[in-house]
């Protein structure tokens, strides 16, 4: 019982943590003139991957590869499967508004080359620096897209366009304030990261079952926390328009991100399990969002209910 209690604890630390790091980095970032553009696309994109990224760290570390790879692999999966469909059974997500076509493909080539990369048993420097390089095309990518964006509606436009999304934005933001949610965060991610991938490890061996199956459930789902009640609030308030963007960005950092990086700390082993089954789920969850994506589907409450169904048939499976 103690050890869900710390892992609670690690996982509350970690996202609190993140928020601060986030809010402290895009606030410095404004006041020492950096543009909006660079924030949203660098800052903002690593700080709330923060979490998953001290876990994969972490886990590795304490020679717990399993809980490394289970999150990335785990939380791509609930992203689509849970992120999307229990906000879904709330109000209808309006996806057909979103073109989320190019940056869908990038997902789906990102999901393939991991998939590859994993079939050779194991994620060393060689993988990592593959990943990273794929991130560094889609970042770029995602850098001429804005830019583009820019020029077409004008440098104020951009600017407004881009902090409006950014509820932790303040231009104004003393510098005290700022230095307080930087030290918080720097101090409160490796906290909990070490909370919760010990007492995860601990959980994993009283149970008796394996770093693998906890990373693809529990550190998954808590890491998927911030993004499902983000988007269950956007439900409430008829504003999820952009939800399929954002699980589909999200997707692809975890994936060319959190492992590329992780690799620098040591070697990442691929458990049989992975290449069995759980990589094979992410890709078809993957493939489930086609209908969102060309087709111009919302994704109502039948979708919902179908979505979040799988995701608890797959936990099921995990565990069974």
């Amino acid at each position: 019982m103690t050890a869900w209690l710390y892992s609670a604890l690690g996982l509350v630390i970690l996202l609190l943590a993140g928020d601060a790091l986030v809010r402290g980095a895009v606030n410095l970032s404004l006041r020492l003139g950096v543009p909006a553009l660079i924030v949203s696309l660098t800052i903002v994109a690593f700080g709330t991957s923060a979490p998953e990224l001290l876990i994969a760290i972490k886990a590795i570390q304490e020679n717990a590869p399993g809980i490394a790879l289970g999150n990335v692999v785990g939380s791509n999966t609930a992203n689509i499967l849970l992120v999307l469909g229990v906000p879904a059974l709330l109000a209808t997500l309006h996806t057909s508004e979103c073109d989320t076509r190019r940056n869908y493909v990038f997902m789906l080539m990102a999901s393939v080359l991991f998939i590859a990369l994993a079939a050779c048993g194991v994620f060393n420097l060689a993988s990592g620096a593959i990943l990273l390089a794929g991130l560094t095309l889609v970042l770029l990518n995602a850098f001429r897209q804005a830019k583009a964006h820019r020029k077409a509606c004008g440098e104020a436009c951009a600017d407004d366009d881009e902090l409006e999304g950014l509820e932790e934005a303040d231009p104004n933001m003393p510098y005290w304030r700022i230095a307080l949610y930087l030290v918080l965060g720097l101090i409160g991610l490796p906290m909990g990261a070490h909370l919760l991938v010990e007492n995860a490890s601990i959980i994993a061996r009283t149970y008796g079952v394996s770093e693998t199956v906890i990373g693809l459930t529990l550190v998954a789902v808590g890491t998927s926390l911030p993004e499902l009640a983000t988007t269950v609030m956007a439900a409430l308030r008829r504003q999820a328009d952009v939800a399929l963007g954002n699980v589909i960005g999200s997707n692809m950092f975890n994936l060319l991100a959190i492992v590329g990086i992780a690799t620098l700390f040591g070697r990442i082993p691929v458990d049989d399990s992975f290449l069995r089954f759980d990589l094979w789920v992410m890709l078809g969850a993957s493939l489930l969002l086609i209908p969102f994506v060309f087709f111009k589907q919302d994704i109502n409450r039948l979708w919902g209910l179908a979505l979040t169904a799988l995701y608890g048939i797959y936990v099921i499976a995990v565990l069974t």
